[in-house]
């Protein structure tokens, strides 16, 4: 077996929550270029629609599903049909979370982020529901298949830096020195969770080959304001955000068998941000 043969999901199965996201769209396509059938799960019909019909006029197998991750009937009912058409499930991408960096609207959907001392219960409740519980019950719904199958998969879960570091809010001033939005306080909270739900499963499957693994990436740029890049770039090593598509080698090394002697770790591409 070569390096490049290590790579190959040629047989698997892969599941991408947020699969219709800006970074699960891109993994998504990876997993597909790998060999793995995949599934692209979302709420969003349409978007998922979009990404599926994509994929396939690509010549790659796909399979668009429309489920909501915090219902625990949706989430084993997509299991069900995943392992009725494709016959397994061998690596889960846990990509869904409210952020509302990615989304222009967010401020019209109630999910802006703001200062702390105001920060409504009810938008804490909610992220903590898709971000936490929400991969809490994909995880569970998909390692119930993969003990099934002989105990043998990969879980990657997408963390975060401000997952690893509190936010540096001054990035997210204006010129004038006004501060018209924070990063809000469930991001961070939820995202550190990711950290120890990772390492909690990791040493649960402990003599299995379910391994969980977490990606953390740093900003991705988004179509974010100049004064923002500028403000985030600076505090980078390398000088500047990420591309979109510089995730896919960190996350197809997880999901595939280049990374096999790993399981409770943390791959961080973020241009250097955590390193000083």
């Amino acid at each position: 077996m070569t390096i490049l043969d290590k790579f190959n999901l040629n047989g698997k199965t892969s599941i991408v929550t947020g699969g219709t996201g800006l970074l699960g769209q891109e993994f998504c396509k990876t997993l597909a270029e790998a060999g793995s059938a995949v599934v692209i799960l979302d709420i969003n019909k349409q978007k998922l629609l979009e990404v599926e019909t994509s994929l396939k006029s690509a010549g790659y197998r796909a399979l668009a599903i429309e489920s909501d991750i915090t219902d625990p009937r949706s989430v084993k009912e997509m299991a069900e049909q995943v392992t009725a058409t494709f016959g397994s499930i061998d690596v889960l991408v846990n990509s869904a979370a409210l952020d509302p960096k990615f989304d222009p609207d967010a401020v019209n959907k109630g999910i802006a982020p703001g200062a702390f001392e105001e920060y409504p219960l009810d938008q804490w409740n909610a992220a903590l529901n898709v971000n936490l519980t929400g991969t809490f019950l994909m995880t569970q719904a998909v390692c119930k298949q993969m003990v099934k199958q002989g105990k043998k998969g990969s879980i990657v879960n997408i963390c975060s830096t401000y997952g690893l570091n509190g936010p540096d809010q001054r990035i997210y001033r204006k010129a004038d020195g006004s501060q018209p939005a924070f990063k809000p306080v469930y991001y961070t909270t939820t995202k550190a969770g990711i950290v120890g739900f990772t390492k909690y499963l990791a040493a649960y499957y402990m003599g299995t080959e379910i391994r969980v693994n977490m990606l953390t990436p740093g900003g991705v740029y988004n179509g974010h304001d100049e004064l923002f890049e500028k403000n985030y770039s600076a505090k980078t090593i390398l000088g500047r955000m990420a591309r979109k598509d510089e995730m896919n080698g960190a996350l197809l090394f997880l999901a595939s068998d280049a990374s096999s002697y790993m399981t409770g770790n943390n791959v961080i591409v973020d241009g250097g941000w955590t390193a000083w």
